[in-house]
């Protein structure tokens, strides 16, 4: 089986190609050699390659950023998915689609279910929420969309080695402890995208790693799992601290975990807990010193 990657230089692009089975064929392309926002690139790089699947990992995800560069966000993440569908009917091949969290507002107090009403708060969930329904919309009953949460690795930027780094600089910090979703590591991810491919899965399903935590609790764990492996050099107080006491431009979800109990059944896979997978990248990101 072939598989185009759009997006292949972030974070799931990379642990999709470090991971691929032995029996898929990787066709891997970002930026900017495939930009799809340009539907006829995307045309050309598919009749190239003759792929079976397209992931489309590509997205804008710088959050704030997004709010003061709306047309940009909406260009990767809304007119790229629908491009990506188009073309992908056109072929007769499917679309795996990655989404987010940000899609809901957090208020509903309870895991989010794939069905469940949509309300994003941001541009980015906006902009990543027409995306979906565009795929959606041109693809109907062939539609595969993964939405995830928290996404982090041992390559790129991220917000476990952005704490790693404050956490070597500082001995004391405050961290949000009133948003609470779910780490996910892009190895764990990546694995899920290819167990779903290979049960030619379709509709709309949520996966992020096991359990739920604040940005609080993720910086603790960071902190306790990194002292251990001597990865920071002396202790650090970390304050829990409301999200009214650090504002940002993007208003978040106060409580985004995601229900993943129907990729679960489908896949006949639970998933690793979110603690045990940061271990693992602390692991990848001290062996890589």
């Amino acid at each position: 089986m072939k598989i185009l990657i759009t997006g292949s230089a972030g974070q799931l692009g990379w642990e999709l190609q470090r991971t691929c089975p032995d029996n898929i064929e990787l066709a891997a392309f970002d930026l900017p050699e495939l930009d799809v926002s340009d539907i006829d690139l995307i045309r050309q790089y598919v009749k190239n390659e003759q792929p079976e699947w397209i992931i489309n990992a590509s997205a804008y995800t710088a959050v704030d950023k997004a709010e003061g560069d709306s047309d940009l966000a909406y260009l990767v993440n809304a007119e790229g998915a629908k491009n990506l569908a188009i073309v992908a009917k056109e072929n007769n091949i499917r679309l795996l689609h990655v989404s987010t969290d940000f899609v809901f507002d957090g208020s509903q107090g309870a895991p989010y279910l794939p069905d469940d009403a949509v309300n994003p708060k941001s541009v980015y969930g906006a902009s990543k929420l027409q995306g979906d329904q565009a795929v959606q919309e041109i693809l109907a009953d062939d539609a595969l969309i993964i939405r995830t949460a928290w996404v982090y690795s041992a390559h790129g930027n991220n917000f476990v080695k952005t704490m790693l780094r404050l956490m070597n600089e500082r001995n004391e910090m405050g961290v949000v402890e009133d948003q609470i979703g779910t780490p996910t590591w892009a190895a764990e991810l990546a694995k899920v995208i290819y167990l779903a491919i290979e049960k030619d899965l379709r509709g709309m399903h949520h996966w992020t790693d096991a359990g739920a935590a604040s940005w609080y609790d993720f910086s603790e764990a960071i902190y306790q799992l990194g002292r251990n492996m001597e990865m920071i050099d002396h202790e650090v107080q970390i304050n829990p601290i409301p999200t009214e006491e650090y504002p940002t431009p993007a208003a978040r979800p106060a409580n985004s975990v995601l229900d993943k109990r129907s990729l679960r059944g489908a896949l006949g896979y639970t998933g690793m807990h979110w603690r045990a997978a940061l271990e693992n990248v602390l692991k990848e990101l001290k062996h890589g010193e």
